[in-house]
């Protein structure tokens, strides 16, 4: 690591920290199979920030694929029992902060294999996020938070319940990492989609979610809108990825 790295890594750290933060109060404060609903939206700032902010065309098909994503979860969130602004807002903010986490990764783009680098961001986030947590909940975290929490749970099943929460949490980030640089967009794609569906799956069997047959339908939409831009986006990237060899094959024997 050194000063100029830094740089690079802070904006996406930064993005990171905040994205993280807001997803963790979204699921506190609504269901989260509702969470994981609203954070379908994540394709569609992505499609906005490439065309408005980095000045990339975004194919007219991938807008379309986009109008499902944009009504189910407006549907969804008509009649969601958990609803709430606290956990729609921050689920919002978690969605444009991991759009610009994007934005600033591939100005930031290195040698460094993903693992190295998804640490490195981890570790910088962990250290942006102690002063505002020190100042806004220090006092309180002590004097009520740990307390209250001990004496519902006890401090072994707190510590180990904490520890076990922060460990599969990175390890999901960490191999969602990986995985990108591994298989086609395609594999990936499926594959993001399917674990959003899993969880909204597994956290209303598990937790006993219940949502009305509005928001179920509004999940599914929303749901298959995600997978058709995934699918679509993922081809196009293929194609490109094809164009390219063939381009640098007319150059080179161009005259």
């Amino acid at each position: 690591m050194n000063s100029t790295l830094l740089k690079l890594l802070l904006p996406v750290a930064i993005c990171h920290a905040i994205g993280h933060v807001t997803s963790t109060v979204s699921f506190a404060a609504v269901s989260v199979s509702f969470a994981h609903t609203i954070k379908a939206l994540e394709p569609f700032f992505n499609a906005a920030a490439s065309q408005f902010i980095l000045g990339q065309q975004v194919p007219f098909t991938l807008w379309l694929s986009l109008a499902p994503v944009v009504i189910g979860v407006s549907v969804a969130s008509l009649t969601e029992l958990s609803f709430n602004w606290t956990g729609f807002i921050n689920a919002m903010i978690s969605n444009i902060s991991f759009t610009y986490r994007s934005i600033y990764s591939k100005k930031a783009m290195t040698d460094m294999d993903s693992t190295n680098l998804y640490a490195y961001i981890s570790i910088i986030a962990l250290i942006v996020c102690i002063p505002p947590a020190l100042i806004i909940e220090g006092p309180q975290l002590v004097q009520h938070g740990f307390k209250d929490a001990i004496a519902k749970v006890g401090l072994t099943k707190l510590v180990s319940n904490i520890f076990l929460a922060g460990l599969f949490y990175h390890l999901y980030n960490q191999v969602a990492t990986n995985t990108l640089q591994r298989v086609a967009p395609l594999t990936h794609a499926v594959g993001n989609v399917l674990k959003r569906v899993f969880v909204i799956g597994f956290s209303i069997i598990i937790f006993g979610n219940k949502i009305t047959t509005q928001t179920g339908i509004g999940t599914g939409i929303a749901i298959s809108g995600v997978a058709l831009y995934s699918v679509i986006k993922a081809k196009i990237e293929e194609e490109k990825k094809c164009l390219c060899p063939a381009q640098e094959g007319v150059a080179a024997v161009a005259p």
